[in-house]
């Protein structure tokens, strides 16, 4: 179990504020704007649930700059609840006024759990996923929002979530604990007892949140976790999202780290509509959650990758996530780490609604 440094416990009302002053800039929602894999399937989920959404009442929960509220007034929404709680709403205004849909859009200031909409709604759309899908805690407040103002029989977008893990070997992290043997020949002063110093520093119990290629994945993905937003409790999400994993090496190679990633499906008439972060696909903002193991693992052909995921909010912070993660590689005695992204005040930033 790795060591964790006990913090200051954070109460809800400030959780919430450095949640929501994370959405007041206009570089965060431009990264997700320009996510075209993320809006664009956004968009295409909506306009082929156009018989759906045409002449109904729609939800938007956490409407951000309200594009996603735009689309469904162009797919033929009666009315849509635009509800956002940050400042961003004002701008959100704005654009609903630009592209002349005040009469079928309106943003209302302030979290879907305070507001009072005028009549239930028959549609919720939302684009709450975060870091790892449950970073931020967003989901709760869909669920609350499917509870409170959905109509039975109403459709949720998306309706469906799953996780999926794979072992990775990264590369970098491997020439960045290299380095340190590197330096006498560069510049003749031995250096190697950094190695473990920088391991440490490096592999830690961080959820890096960084972009896999390809080739540095050892096996095929299993997933481990599938959400019904028709039917997933809050309670549930609190308590944990877990499940068990199996997979088999494509061959040869040092285990040194675990991705995470997450799906997201659209009931569509034709067919649903998936939009995937997997780094089998391309990139997305949420890129892949890394998780780093100390000391890595080889493996060769068909070496056996097994375990369980738990995924649960942290004891500081609601809004943030914690993985942990019991695994056994081939003959190797079963390990177990858990990992939490830091705080907001690091570099790392949470996705957006917008």
């Amino acid at each position: 179990m790795s060591h964790v440094v006990k913090k200051r416990k954070l109460d809800k009302s400030r959780q919430d504020r450095l949640y929501f002053d994370s959405y007041t800039d206009v570089t965060i929602h431009e990264e997700m704007i320009a996510d075209h894999v993320r809006t664009n399937t956004y968009r295409m989920a909506i306009m082929r649930n156009s018989e759906s959404i045409r002449g109904k009442v729609v939800l938007d929960v956490g409407a951000g700059t309200g594009v996603l509220s735009i689309f469904c007034a162009q797919a033929g929404a009666k009315k849509v609840y635009a509800v956002e709680a940050c400042s961003i709403a004002e701008q959100a205004v704005k654009i609903v006024q630009q592209n002349n849909m005040e009469d079928k859009i309106e943003v209302i200031r302030g979290t879907v759990e305070t507001v009072d909409l005028p009549e239930k709604v028959e549609v919720i759309v939302s684009e709450w996923m975060g870091y790892a899908l449950l970073h931020e805690s967003m989901l709760n407040s869909v669920l609350y929002a499917r509870d409170k103002w959905l109509l039975p029989g109403g459709i949720i977008l998306p309706s469906k979530a799953e996780l999926y893990i794979a072992p990775i070997n990264d590369p970098v992290v491997e020439d960045r604990v290299q380095f340190w043997y590197n330096v006498k020949d560069q510049y003749g002063v031995d250096m190697s007892c950094m190695y473990d110093f920088a391991t440490r520093c490096i592999m830690n119990s961080d959820i890096t949140v960084n972009s896999v290629t390809v080739e540095d994945v050892l096996s095929h993905p299993a997933r481990f976790a599938e959400l019904d937003l028709h039917s997933v409790t809050v309670e549930e999400l609190l308590r944990s999202v877990k499940g068990k994993f199996r997979c088999e090496a494509f061959g040869s190679a040092a285990v040194n780290a675990f991705c995470v990633y997450f799906t997201v499906t659209f009931p569509c008439p034709d067919k649903p509509l998936v939009l995937s972060t997997s780094p089998f696909k391309p990139e997305t903002h949420w890129k892949q959650a890394v998780l780093y193991l100390d000391p890595p693992v080889d493996v060769v052909q068909d070496t056996v990758v097994t375990g369980e995921v738990s995924m649960y909010p942290s004891e500081e912070s609601a809004r943030h996530i914690c993985i942990h993660v019991d695994y056994t590689i081939g003959e190797h005695k079963r390990q177990a780490k858990t990992f939490s992204i830091p705080d907001w005040s690091s570099e790392a930033q949470p996705s957006v609604t917008v």
